[in-house]
């Protein structure tokens, strides 16, 4: 039967396959036999998008709405109507379940579901099909028992394992209160039933799947859950076939019974995102945020040192109170915790957060534009502001991509490595105007340049040494003006091959540390 519907979103990556789209087409019911499911990416040309959607000129389309793809849907979506005005458009997802008033998608859309979609989608679809039509436009979402909902991860293609990002979830919610996160508005965490949930692992790692990314905000909640999901994966774990499981966990909650586990598993295997956000106690206040930070630092050092677990820590720039020094001094020590990338962003006003209940005490100023972020308040201005964007990019490219292992340790020597990196950042950005899209070579030719401008000139031979050794290691095939012969293919560092790219080069300075 030729589909009458179409549930569709856009995806940041392609290498991103869509767990939210998953679950709705898993839950259609009767409406799955006639409904067509496809992704596109934010990149992916309009007119050939709404060709493919089109192409079996179906009733009814349903979208996938983000913050990171509000923009590009809505494009999508007046295409749509313009080529097609009887085709009827409905939307779900995060981006349009708050302020769905003042929204132009959702103005566009015949109708809007908030929240959680997997029971109120199926129902709206029957009333357009079968009657009575919908006096409602928006429709509330209703929560759905977990033990009620399909699990959708028969619906991965061999092809998605095989290429792409695969997401699961043991557990939806979470029971913190943190104002800058759409959790905050979860009573509490939910958990699907283990059991059923392993079983469902276990025939994704049988058809093929080795990378599993776990979208759950709070994976050691729970520790024995968590310890019987770790046993499933290090059950699994062999030397010629890699496995690789990614978590988000509570950085002040690590009993000995994890510790144990993943204690065993080798490098290459587990990636931890740890939210620390602010080491500002005062700002953890105003932001409702509950963190040990002694707690947290323990437990980082901890799995720094006594596993092999690469550690991604987070913080954010832009949260009320949270001046540009007190966020320097947050950074300087969350640096000395020693974990392997520090990801850093700025606050942004997600719709239906209660962050915006400080905007007029702290003259909070977001941008109208996805995604939102803080442009200014009443202690950091947008000249900071627009400085730290920089740093932050500077910081990925340079630190997080793992390029720099031997030359990082010069650039952060100091009183202050924030301070030193800002100087870094403002010195590259002086140069180019910006701070993406720089060559390889040039980024490490202006970094021993910077390092040696402040330096004396008797270590600049070390400093050039440093620069030469990561740039051979990165694998890149040029050449540095003070190289007197251009990188052969024999001097490209040799990686396990078990390791993703950026977590090999993590490891690699690891292992020469030991």
């Amino acid at each position: 039967m030729t589909p009458m519907i179409t549930l569709t979103t856009l995806n940041a990556r392609y290498s991103h396959a869509s767990l939210g789209l998953r679950y709705l087409m898993a839950n259609l019911g009767e409406h799955a036999t006639h409904t067509r499911m496809v992704e596109y990416t934010i990149k992916s040309a309009t007119d050939e998008m709404v060709a493919d959607l089109l192409s079996d000129a179906p009733r009814i389309i349903g979208f996938g709405v983000y913050i990171w793809n509000v923009n590009e849907t809505l494009a999508l979506m007046q295409a749509v109507k313009a080529a097609a005005p009887q085709t009827i458009l409905i939307v779900g997802g995060p981006e349009v379940s708050y302020e769905v008033d003042q929204q132009a998608i959702t103005k566009l859309a015949d109708y809007v579901i908030t929240g959680w979609g997997e029971i109120t989608l199926p129902q709206l679809l029957t009333s357009l099909i079968d009657g009575p039509k919908p006096l409602m436009k928006t429709h509330i979402g209703v929560q759905a028992k977990l033990d009620d909902l399909i699990t959708p991860y028969h619906l991965y293609t061999d092809h998605d394992l095989a290429h792409r990002n695969i997401y699961v979830e043991a557990s939806r919610g979470c029971p913190f209160k943190c104002e800058f996160c759409l959790s905050s508005l979860d009573k509490t965490a939910w958990a699907f039933d283990l059991d059923h949930f392993l079983r469902e692992m276990e025939t994704l790692y049988q058809r093929g799947a080795r990378t599993f990314k776990f979208v759950d905000r709070t994976f050691n909640l729970k520790p024995d859950t968590g310890r019987r999901i770790l046993d499933f994966f290090r059950e699994k774990l062999n030397d010629d076939d890699p496995i690789f499981a990614h978590f988000e966990v509570i950085p002040d909650h690590l009993p000995e019974l994890l510790k144990e586990a993943i204690a065993a598993f080798p490098a290459g295997s587990l990636q931890f995102e740890i939210g620390i956000q602010t080491l500002n106690t005062t700002v953890q206040k105003h932001i409702s945020r509950k963190t040990d930070l002694t707690k947290a630092e323990a437990n980082v050092r901890w799995l720094r040192e006594h596993s092999h677990a690469h550690l991604h820590v987070d913080l954010i720039a832009g949260l009320p109170s949270e001046t540009m020094a007190s966020f320097a001094e947050g950074f300087d020590r969350l640096y000395q915790w020693d974990a392997h990338e520090i990801q850093i962003g700025i606050l942004k006003r997600l719709r239906g957060t209660p962050i915006i209940r400080h905007t007029e005490a702290f003259g909070m100023v977001y941008s109208e534009a996805p995604p939102y972020e803080i442009i200014s308040n009443h202690d950091v201005s947008q000249a900071e502001l627009d400085a730290f964007k920089h740093f932050a990019k500077y910081w990925d490219a340079i630190a997080n991509s793992g390029r720099f292992n031997q030359t990082l340790p010069l650039i952060m020597a100091g009183a202050s490595p924030y301070a030193r990196f800002a100087d870094l950042s403002h010195y590259l950005n002086t140069i180019w105007q910006r701070s993406h899209s720089i060559v390889l070579e040039k980024l490490f030719t202006e970094v021993a340049n910077w390092l040696m401008s402040r330096s004396d000139e008797s270590n600049h031979d070390d400093i050039r040494h440093a620069v030469t050794a990561d740039y051979l290691a990165s694998g890149a095939q040029g050449k540095l003006p003070w190289m007197t012969r251009g990188l052969t293919i024999q001097t490209k560092q040799k990686t396990d091959g078990s390791l993703l790219a950026r977590q090999a080069r993590h490891q690699t300075m690891t292992s020469s540390a030991n």
